[in-house]
């Protein structure tokens, strides 16, 4: 090949709108403060160290608006500082209580420290605010940042209601504009939910580019020429990326994937469900339940019960190797479509952000390790898909098959017995902040306000995670209250300025806690003329 064949890594950091200020704690809270310790921090050690280097690395990162509302939130951020209190101190005890065991102290002190340093960087190097940091490096050049859907919706079921997807798109383009300053070039569709027609959507809002899954592509009419090795466009203009598979399946396959090798640390068996109740009074929750505290000391090892002492030497030794196999199936890949295309192309590897450091442990060093070994192979070269386009020939004109990255590839992950029951409820509700949008065109004051609210709960009720929560079951009952109180929420409201009167305690006490998109207009919801 004359020019070096592309790789296009792309990381989705996404989480759900979690904030309950009414109680002490909330368990589910910790998914922000576990995700922030074991994935965005490690994340930016590895680009310090890279750039410190001067190891040429380029990515790009997504970052949800809700996790972006919730990253910038003062009393989450506060609450973080004390989750990490608590696991400073518990981490204190398991090195005291490990001191007998070689192995499993040098595991407890590493965590102990680790936690140190995460307060450390988060509270004074950071100052509290790790959107700004990862836009540090989008302003050297090193990333490239996406958006994706206000509150992460399925868009292909609404695909029969244009004023939906534009409400998310609005949204998510202010959310974006308020953390980084600049309007993003490329959008994350939710679960890579496409649909024939919602690139006219993004072309609308002056989007260059979106990402979807291999299959979505190579079915498209008519199929790519090229496979995934370049991007395509659609006849509205809008470029469309498809994921290559293999690097989809080395990373992400369950069984197969590298993050199942045996000598990985175990992402299951933690400390805090086995110890007696009486050493972990620093971790348990209110109501005695147990949880995570991220001392983990097994390793994969096999399907068994039986588990040995998790190994970080021979951990990163596997990673080294994984690495290395990473790039060669992208050579290998590469050399098999220049073969065919006479062209080199481009490799677009995405994945989920939290995958790499909090699902498998030894992702960040994989990621920082590709980018070091990388820089040392002249056949290839880490690009962003800003890049990848603007070194792309003339585009194929296609239209990508409707696909998802979900189970199977279509749509049955939010749309089964578990979740169906959710969206007549939804969709109505979403049907009537419409009616309300063009009921109230320029209304003001306390009536403003409860229509701001209103457009706030139906984009709660239209994230994607509960249906996925409700399916996996995973954590059920939190996700059928969270679009149960929504749904609720909305109708109150809806009522109310039917009735032209609203409680201003009901509706201040509920701003303070659904306070996410705190400048939303609910004027989004109008119909476009």
């Amino acid at each position: 090949m004359t020019n070096p064949h592309s790789i296009a890594l792309v990381l989705h950091a996404h989480l759900p709108f979690v904030r309950h200020p009414e109680y002490p704690r909330f368990l589910e809270e910790r998914w922000l403060f576990e995700a922030i310790s074991e994935s965005y921090l490690p994340l930016l050690r590895v680009f310090e160290r890279l750039d410190a280097d001067r190891i040429p690395f380029k990515l790009a990162m997504s970052f949800s608006p809700t996790l972006c509302q919730m990253l910038a939130d003062e009393s989450l951020r506060a609450r973080y500082l004390e989750h990490l209190d608590r696991l400073i101190d518990f981490g204190a005890k398991e090195v005291d209580r490990t001191s007998g065991d070689p192995e499993m102290n040098r595991l407890a002190r590493f965590y102990y420290d680790r936690a140190v340093e995460d307060r450390h960087l988060y509270a004074e190097r950071y100052e509290r605010d790790i959107l700004r940091a990862f836009d540090f490096y989008h302003k050297k050049g090193r990333i490239e940042l996406l958006t994706t859907a206000a509150t992460h919706a399925f868009l292909p079921f609404y695909a029969s209601c244009p004023e939906a997807i534009q409400a998310q798109i609005e949204v998510a383009l202010s959310v974006h504009r308020a953390a980084f300053g600049r309007n993003p070039q490329g959008f994350w569709l939710p679960e890579l939910g496409w649909f024939p027609g919602v690139d006219e959507y993004l072309r609308s809002y002056n989007f260059a580019y979106t990402i979807v899954d291999t299959h979505g592509l190579m079915f498209a009419d008519p199929v790519p020429g090229k496979g995934t090795f370049a991007p395509v466009k659609t006849a509205s203009g809008l470029a469309v990326f498809g994921r290559d598979l293999a690097a989809s399946r080395e990373v992400w396959d369950a069984e197969n994937g590298y993050p199942a090798d045996p000598a990985y640390r175990d992402f299951h068996r933690d400390v805090g469900y086995e110890l007696p109740s009486k050493d972990m009074e620093d971790f348990l929750e209110i109501d005695g339940v147990r949880t995570a505290t991220g001392f983990k000391y097994w390793a994969i090892t096999g399907r068994g019960a039986e588990k040995r002492i998790y190994d970080p030497d021979e951990a990163m030794i596997r990673m080294f190797d994984h690495a290395s196999d990473f790039l060669d199936s992208r050579e290998r890949r590469a050399e098999s479509a220049f073969a065919i295309t006479g062209e080199s192309g481009v490799s677009l590897c995405a994945y989920t952000a939290e995958l790499f450091g909090h699902w498998w442990f030894e992702g960040p060093a994989f990621i920082e390790e590709l980018f070091r070994e990388g820089a040392t192979r002249s056949s290839l070269a880490f690009v962003t898909p800003s890049d990848a386009l603007n070194s792309s020939g003339p585009l194929q004109t296609t239209t990508p098959e409707l696909s998802t990255w979900g189970s199977n590839g279509y749509a049955e992950t939010w749309l089964d017995a578990s979740n169906d029951w959710t969206y007549r409820h939804i969709m109505r509700s979403v049907s009537r902040m419409i009616e309300l949008a063009e009921r109230f065109p320029d209304d003001g004051g306390l009536k403003e306000r409860a229509l701001n609210q209103a457009a706030r709960e139906i984009l709660l009720a239209q994230s994607s995670d509960w249906a996925v929560m409700l399916r996996n079951n995973n954590s059920p009952e939190y996700a059928r209250r969270r679009i149960e109180e929504s749904v609720a929420n909305f109708t109150n409201i809806y009522d109310s300025l039917g009735g032209n009167y609203i409680s201003t305690e009901w509706l201040t006490n509920l701003e303070r806690r659904h306070n996410l998109f705190r400048d939303v207009n609910y004027r989004v919801f109008r119909t476009k003329r």
